[in-house]
């Protein structure tokens, strides 16, 4: 089928360079991958992966816990940081961010 239709978007940087670091692994081109994706839209009537929110672990989701546990957890908390068991914002959540994308 020939392309004639083009697509401009504007997507974040770093989430289009790791997509085309694995599509040249696969040695797919992005456009290819695109038409991919729109034809398996088209083929199951949606979007054709989950779209769902990350499952807090138990052992901090609150809505699994009775306000004595959250107490519990939250002292537990503030001990840490009194005996100085901290960590940077941005390296916590850089390190968050790698081992979440590492799992998908």
């Amino acid at each position: 089928m020939e392309k004639t239709a083009t697509l401009n978007l504007r997507v974040n940087p770093i989430v289009k360079q790791r997509a085309e670091d694995v599509l040249k692994r696969l040695g797919v081109p992005m456009a290819t991958a695109i038409d991919m994706y729109l034809n398996q839209i088209t083929l199951t009537g949606g979007i054709p992966f989950a779209v769902t929110l990350p499952k807090a672990p138990a052992s901090v989701n609150t809505d699994l816990m009775c306000v004595d546990e959250i107490h519990a957890k939250l002292q537990e908390g503030f001990d840490d940081m009194k005996a100085g068991k901290v960590r940077d914002a941005a390296e916590a959540f850089t390190n968050f961010r790698e081992n979440y994308q590492n799992r998908s």
